[in-house]
Formats: structure tokens, C-alpha cells, sequence
């Protein structure tokens, strides 16, 4: 069944938008002039996907940084790159975020539930 859940106005190029169809959270989002819809939750540790950015098909969450391809909702890469603040820490904070780097490394990144989209004059519809 497709519901209406956003009008094509309401999302920029590049741009991303959350909405709820029938207690399912999704996130719209529009790449190259086509809207796309997946789970709004990150598929790592539950962050609002609507908050991160979309650069090209690449969705990156807001929190650690894991990206998601907003076309098919697979996990291309999980939390915190390895190479993201190479400026020097103090010596507590450094160790802290070890720790949490290291508790992150075992938590795995899930891929995300896509759901079909119909856009019809000006209405985005999503099927859920």
C-alpha cells in the first residue's frame, strides 16, 4: 500500500527528511533529482539519520559517522573512520576515546530496510 508522506517541495537536492508511515520510521532522501526512503535509524547504533548529510548516494550518519548508499540501504562502512582527528589529544581524552573506538569495533553496522517510492504529481508515496 503506498501512503503519501512528503511532497517532492519538501525535500532539496541532497537534501534529507524524516517521516513516519504506519509506526515506521523513515528517512526520505533526494539524490540526483530521485527520492529514495530507508529506515531512519542508523543501522549502528540507532542515530537519526535525517541529521547526518547525503553526498552523492552516500548517507553518513550524524554520530559516528558510518555511511550508508541511501539507493539500496546497504552498509558501506562502518563508525568513526581510523583516520578522523589526527590532531593531537590530551592524554585522558585519548585514552577514553580508545576505549570507546575499541567497544565501537564490535558493534556491527546493519545494513538498512529501503522501502519503494512512487513520486506522483509533486507527491512523494511510500510504500510500507
Amino acid at each position: 500500500m503506498l501512503i503519501e508522506v512528503a511532497k517532492l517541495s519538501d525535500i532539496a537536492p541532497g537534501g534529507l527528511k524524516s517521516a513516519e508511515v504506519n509506526g515506521k520510521e523513515i528517512v526520505l532522501g533526494n539524490y540526483d533529482g530521485s527520492i529514495f526512503a530507508v529506515s531512519r535509524r542508523c543501522g549502528h547504533m540507532n542515530a537519526p539519520l535525517e541529521l547526518g548529510s547525503l553526498h552523492g548516494y552516500i548517507l553518513t550518519c550524524p554520530m559516528h559517522h558510518a555511511q550508508f548508499d541511501l539507493t539500496s540501504g546497504e552498509a558501506l562502512g562502518g563508525p568513526v573512520p581510523a583516520n578522523l582527528g589526527i590532531e593531537p589529544v590530551p592524554p585522558g581524552l585519548g585514552k577514553y576515546l580508545q576505549y570507546i573506538g575499541t567497544l565501537m569495533s564490535h558493534i556491527k553496522t546493519c545494513n538498512l530496510r529501503r522501502f519503494q517510492v512512487k513520486v506522483e504529481n509533486g507527491v512523494i508515496k511510500v510504500e510500507v
